[in-house]
This record gives structure tokens, C-alpha cells and sequence, in this order.
């Protein structure tokens, strides 16, 4: 290949225009790297696609973290009293008895006793509609709803029922479900950093390939750029430069259709809250809310895809050169 089939450079780096006059099979108007080929679009399709689910993951992490911590707020607001009936026994009195020890308890905001039918309710899910639990001792509940201004004591409470209804009434304060609840929100949100960590390692996989690919069919022109005395700097910046833009647009486009579908969600879920299906979604997911904190997560990973691109392409091109 003919050395004056390269650029002209001037002496503060610009690249000067080929000269009219030769022969058009010696000039070379292409960049080192190609800026739109087959190759460069499938390229940016597929580090779009993996930004999209990891911003799918991520956004999905702070979802569920946000409302773990709100659910997790809401049950360690509220305690519970539990009145067992027994033989010979007015289970009435009895709660009444608890209600009012929970009542006389400094940091206790609010009392709510359940009546029979209430308590039987919460037993369908497991049993089924339509049984008759009258002849069953089903339990009485009272919810006590804590101040926020004063802080209870629950062992004295505990005690007080134990002292006043020994083997009738027990305090429930929700730590069991609250150490549950925060081991499976902290789990979660462990895959999907986990998946995100997967799905970049997968981008930078895919850059590789793509360089080492770019690089072969270079291969040529990076000799004779050798040859006029280019180092392996200027070359690794060349190629870098364009995986960057490959992946800036690829990981725009992937967190952009990320922010979209997060939105579209939102929006679904806000329209068929109305319905019984829709209550029971947004009791288990939320309203589909990431937050700001979740937006800026997803654009963060656009940024991130496209650095790992920038930074791959040129440790590939250096490692191809050595």
C-alpha cells in the first residue's frame, strides 16, 4: 500500500485534503475507522440493548429497595395484641381488658380492635371463602398504631398483658416479618446490581470482539501508519474514539427507551389503580415510581456503558499492537 494513500497531516495534527490531482484508487477521504458501517450500527444496537436491561435491572433494585423501606416504615409503626379465646371465658371482656392497657400506655397513638367477621376475613386467603369458622377459636386481633412523637415501651406492654390475661393475650411487634421483609428487598436488590455488573461485563465482551474485528480489517493502514511514524497512542485514540461514539449513542438510545418504559409503567399502573387488580399491584410493586434516584441510576449506566466502551476498545487496540 503506497504511503501517499495516507492524509497529509499539518503540523498541529488536522488532517490536510488529499490532492485533486492524484489518481483516485491513491486517495483516502475514510477515517482510520469507519464511522457508519453494518458492523458499527449492529455494534451500538447491541450495547443499547444490554443498557436497556440493565437500566431495566437497576431501575427495578431502586424500585423495590424504595418501597421495602417504605413497607418496612408502615409494619414497624404498628404492633399487634392477639386474644385467644379460651373455654369459660368472655373473649369480648378480654379485649376490651387489652384495649384498654393498650390505651393507657404512653406512645400508643391509636387502638383498632378487630371484630369477629374481621378476623375470620383475613383467614380466607389460606382457607377459602364461604366456611363457616364460628365453631373455629379464632383469635381477636387489636392493631395499636405508635406515636411518632413518643416512643412506647413495648416490653412493659408485653408484660402488663402477661400480668393482666396470662395465656390469653400476646404483643406481636412484626420483627420476624421485618427481618424477612428486609432480607428479601436486600436480596433483590443484590441480583439486580448483580445483573447490571453482567450485563456491562456482556458490553465490554461485545467491544472487544468488535475491535479485534475493526483492527483485522485495519490492519493495512495501521502498518503503513507505523511505517510514516504514527506510535500506538495515536492509533489507540483513533479507535477509541469511535467505539466511544458507538457506544454514547448506544447507551443513550438504551437508557433512554429504559426511562420510557418506567414511564409507561407508571402511567399503566396509575390507570388501573381504580380496579382490584390494580390495588393488588401497587399493594406488591408500588405505583412503578423509581424516584429521581432511580432516573439518575439509569442515565448513570448510559455513562457507564459508554466509558467501558471507550476504555475496552483502547486497551484492546493497545494489547492487538504489542
Amino acid at each position: 500500500m503506497s504511503t501517499q494513500a495516507m492524509p497529509r497531516t499539518k503540523a498541529g495534527g488536522s488532517a490536510v485534503p488529499p490532492d485533486p490531482s492524484m489518481p483516485a484508487n491513491l486517495r483516502r477521504n475514510a477515517p482510520l475507522v469507519p464511522t457508519d458501517t453494518a458492523a458499527g450500527r449492529s455494534l451500538a444496537a447491541v450495547i443499547a440493548i444490554l443498557t436497556f436491561l440493565a437500566g431495566l435491572c437497576a431501575g427495578a433494585a431502586e424500585m423495590v429497595a424504595t418501597n421495602a423501606a417504605q413497607w418496612q416504615g408502615d409494619v414497624a409503626r404498628e404492633v399487634t395484641i392477639q386474644v385467644r379465646p379460651g373455654p369459660s371465658r368472655d373473649v369480648d371482656a378480654d379485649v376490651a381488658r387489652a384495649d384498654g392497657i393498650a390505651k393507657a400506655e404512653p406512645g400508643i397513638a391509636e387502638t383498632r380492635v378487630f371484630s369477629k367477621a374481621e378476623a375470620e376475613r383475613l383467614l380466607e386467603p389460606w382457607l377459602g371463602t364461604g366456611l363457616d369458622l364460628s365453631d373455629l377459636p379464632v383469635p381477636r386481633l387489636i392493631a395499636l398504631k405508635l406515636s411518632s412523637s413518643q416512643a412506647a415501651d413495648l416490653k412493659r406492654l408485653r408484660s402488663r398483658l402477661v400480668e393482666a390475661l396470662p395465656g390469653v393475650a400476646s404483643l406481636d411487634d412484626h420483627a420476624l416479618w421485618l427481618q424477612r421483609l428486609s432480607t428479601a428487598a436486600n436480596a433483590f436488590v443484590g441480583i439486580g446490581i448483580g445483573l447490571v455488573l453482567l450485563v456491562l461485563i456482556a458490553t465490554g465482551l461485545a467491544v472487544t470482539f468488535a475491535t479485534r474485528g475493526a483492527m483485522a480489517s485495519n490492519r493495512e493502514v495501521v502498518e503503513v501508519l507505523h511505517f510514516v511514524g504514527a506510535d500506538d497512542d495515536y492509533i489507540a485514540r483513533a479507535f477509541q474514539r469511535r467505539f466511544f461514539g458507538l457506544g454514547l449513542r448506544g447507551g443513550a438510545i438504551g437508557a433512554g427507551l429504559a426511562l420510557v418504559a418506567f414511564v409507561i409503567a407508571g402511567l399503566l399502573a396509575r390507570a388501573a389503580r381504580s380496579g382490584p387488580a390494580g390495588q393488588e399491584v401497587e399493594a406488591l410493586f408500588g405505583a412503578f415510581h423509581i424516584g429521581l434516584r432511580g432516573y439518575a441510576s439509569v442515565i448513570l449506566i448510559g455513562v457507564i456503558a459508554s466509558l467501558v466502551t471507550g476504555v475496552v476498545s483502547r486497551v484492546t487496540v493497545r494489547r492487538f499492537l504489542a
